[in-house]
This record gives C-alpha cells, sequence and structure tokens, in this order.
C-alpha cells in the first residue's frame, strides 16, 4: 500500500489506540463491560422470542451454536499461543468475546429463574 497521508494518520490512530488498551485498568473495564453488554444482550433475547414464542427453538439454536463458536475461537487461539515461546496473553477482542458469552449464559440463567419462581 502506498505511504499517503491518509494511511499514516490511520496507522498513527491506530497505534495511539493500542497503546491506550495496553494499560490493565482500561482492559478490565472493557472485559466488565463486555460481561454486562452479555447480560443485557440475554435479557434482550429472553423477551423478545419469549414475546413472539414462534421462534424459541431457533433462537435457541442460534444462542448454543454462537456459544460453542466463541469457546471454540477462544480454545483455539490459547493453543496455538501456547505452542509458541512467547509468554501467553490473551488478545483483548478475545478476552471481550469470552465475556460476552458468558455475560449471556448468567443472562441467560438469571432470565430461566425469573420466569421459574
Amino acid at each position: 500500500m502506498q505511504n499517503t497521508r491518509l494511511n499514516g494518520l490511520v496507522d498513527n490512530l491506530l497505534g495511539r489506540l493500542d497503546r491506550w488498551l495496553q494499560n490493565p485498568w482500561r482492559r478490565f473495564s472493557l472485559v466488565l463491560i463486555s460481561l454486562l453488554f452479555g447480560n443485557l444482550l440475554a435479557t434482550v433475547v429472553a423477551t423478545t422470542a419469549g414475546q413472539t414464542a414462534e421462534l424459541d427453538s431457533l433462537v435457541a439454536l442460534l444462542l448454543v451454536t454462537s456459544t460453542e463458536l466463541v469457546n471454540w475461537v477462544v480454545t483455539r487461539g490459547d493453543r496455538l499461543r501456547r505452542s509458541a515461546e512467547a509468554p501467553f496473553k490473551r488478545p483483548l477482542f478475545t478476552e471481550m468475546l469470552n465475556a460476552v458469552k458468558i455475560g449471556l449464559i448468567y443472562g441467560m440463567f438469571v432470565e430461566a429463574f425469573k420466569i421459574g419462581s
């Protein structure tokens, strides 16, 4: 790619964003926000799917498939990084994706307890 001013500006901004995200407290806050977003997503999915009561099995299939896909992505990446000699550190996107999955599963359990009581 040619080294244009726009290309340099984008590279500079991405470098700043990468350095900004290296702070452990910022990473932790983004992972926590992702966890809470997963919980919100579970509440939204349960209410919209429960309101129509027509797509329950399709939504359940979609949720199980997406959960298993996230599990596969996270564990596959862990195995690839552990085989290398570099120190193990999970990328931020993978941590956030895993946190959304955990929040989604937790939110579904909470919704099931609310329906059951």
